[in-house]
This record gives structure tokens, sequence and C-alpha cells, in this order.
């Protein structure tokens, strides 16, 4: 693969639109590509087994929908730093343990944005301080229970589904077989 040209043709508050013509041995073709500065999400829990989730509404779905707290993270920021960040921004509890569990691409055909993935244990509550036009309720309820919607296929959010299956194999609901 050879970029033979590229250019910006959008550049927002989060991202930029990125359009390349690229080579490919005889073919030439055109890529978008939205560059994001990458982000964070995590699976809040107290030590009595409930977890932290929030209900936001989300613009380009036009509805709320039940999610794990997750934030784009600022310029040379720390990914733990900005899960201790958002955390107490969007729900007012203070992260106690902070175990990385995977980075993932959340859509890599047409964005550069990729996501560490996170399982925090909360250690207190200071109250929240979502950022202006943020529209959040906190809700928590227990692990099980979020468990029981992964596996309904009721949960809407992907990161919020890839976070219960992992902390759920971390927790031994998901026996895994190694071959």
């Amino acid at each position: 693969m050879k970029i033979l040209s590229s250019s910006v043709e959008f550049s927002g508050r989060v991202f930029r639109v990125r359009r390349d013509e690229i080579e490919h041995g005889d073919m030439r073709f055109i890529r978008d590509v939205v560059e994001h500065p990458g982000s964070v999400a995590f699976l809040p829990e107290t030590e009595d087994d409930d977890v932290i989730l929030i209900h936001q509404y989300r613009h380009p779905a036009r509805s709320r929908i039940l999610e794990v707290p997750a934030g784009t993270l600022k310029s040379g920021e720390d990914p733990v730093e900005c899960v201790r960040r958002e955390l107490l921004e969007e729900t007012g509890y203070t992260a106690g343990e902070v175990a990385h569990l995977g980075t993932m691409y959340l859509a890599p055909g047409y964005s550069s944005e990729s996501i560490g993935l996170y399982h925090v244990i909360v250690s207190g509550y200071l109250g929240a301080k979502p950022e202006l036009g943020e529209d959040i309720i906190v809700m928590k309820m227990t692990f099980q229970e979020l468990f029981n919607r992964a596996i309904s296929g009721s949960l809407e959010d992907a990161k919020t589904a890839v976070l219960t299956f992992l902390v759920a194999t971390k927790k031994g609901y998901i026996r895994v077989h190694r071959v």
C-alpha cells in the first residue's frame, strides 16, 4: 500500500475526517478515515458486586443507551488517568483498583479509534460532574443482572457487552478452554 495523497476534509471537536488516495499494485482507490485520539471504557464495580452503569442520551442513536462509562483521551493523557477522570465526571465515584483487560479498534474499516477496556473497583463517592451537554443517569445493578442482559442480547452498546463478557470470564462466569 502506498498513500499517494492525503487531505483533511473535516475537522471537528473530537475527530477529523481524512481522505487518502491509495495505490495498491496497479489499482488506485480512495479511503475516508475518521481520525480519533482514542478512548477508554470501563466497568466500575463495588465491593458488593454491584456495577455502576450510565443511561445516557446518544444523539446519533436518538435514544438513551445503557452503557459502561467511557471517555475520549486528551492529548498525551495516560489511559488510566482518563479512566479515573471519566469515572468521577460521569458517575461521581472514585477509582481504586484499575485493571487493563485489552485494547481494540471500534470500527477499523473507517476509523483509527482504539479503545482501552478496563475493570475498575470503586473506592468512594464524591459526586458526579458531567460535562456540558452530557445527559446521564447513573444506575446500579448486580453484575449477575448485567451478565443476564448481555447473554440475552438486550444490551445495545457493543463496548458494554464486550466488557461484560471480559469481566465475566475474569470472575469465572465463563470458562475458557485454551487449545
